[in-house]
């Protein structure tokens, strides 16, 4: 299909106007291209993107735009959003070893951390900021558990792999490699 407008542009749009994260396979569909195409018109458009206001996150095949994080006080002072609720040091260690470990289930959580989470995770699937991504197919199948886009939006990221790197695989993620993140933003541990 001929279109005036380049394909990173007409993704853009598409993106703009999408009211929740969509997958490159739905954008090619709608674009009448192939996932490929859409992938290279992505890296295009967020190439474009790094010096204006707004930004693409991206969790596996999803994708969304939303505003950069460096706009983020003055966006929510327009919006009258005021201060967000902080995050309890339980609540940014368990998000840190959700984060680092995903898909993750409660029952490991609570064997890294040594303790019950289940009101932790109660606030941070009420904050938007974990979501329930599966079960686990072990004995009594738990719930696992995974971050969201709203995740990467708080910390600045735009992908999780832009997730400060670990030292090993057996390090135990901490509270201290989230708000590292956020501190590159100038960013508080409010939420």
């Amino acid at each position: 299909m001929e279109h005036p407008l380049d394909l990173p542009a007409l993704v853009e749009s598409l993106l703009f106007v999408a009211d929740e994260p969509v997958s490159v396979q739905r954008l090619a569909e709608a674009l009448e291209t192939t996932p490929g195409q859409v992938e290279r018109a992505l890296r295009a458009l967020e190439e474009a993107l790094q010096s204006r206001g707004l930004r693409l996150q991206r969790m596996g095949s999803r994708v969304q735009m939303v505003t950069a994080p460096e706009a983020a006080p003055v966006v929510e002072r327009f919006l009258g959003l005021g201060s967000r609720r902080r995050l309890s040091p339980a609540a940014l260690e368990t998000l840190a070893i959700i984060a680092y470990r995903q898909p993750i289930s409660r029952p490991e959580i609570e064997s890294i951390r040594g303790v019950n989470c289940d009101s932790v995770l109660r606030t941070l699937l009420s904050a938007g900021l974990i979501e329930e991504v599966g079960r686990a197919p072990t004995v009594g199948r738990p719930i696992l558990y995974g971050t969201t886009f709203v995740f990467l939006q708080h910390f600045g990221l735009s992908r999780l792999e832009d997730l400060p790197p670990l030292e090993t695989e057996e390090e135990v993620p901490t509270a201290q490699h989230l708000t590292e993140r956020r501190k590159e933003h100038g960013e508080t541990g409010d939420h």
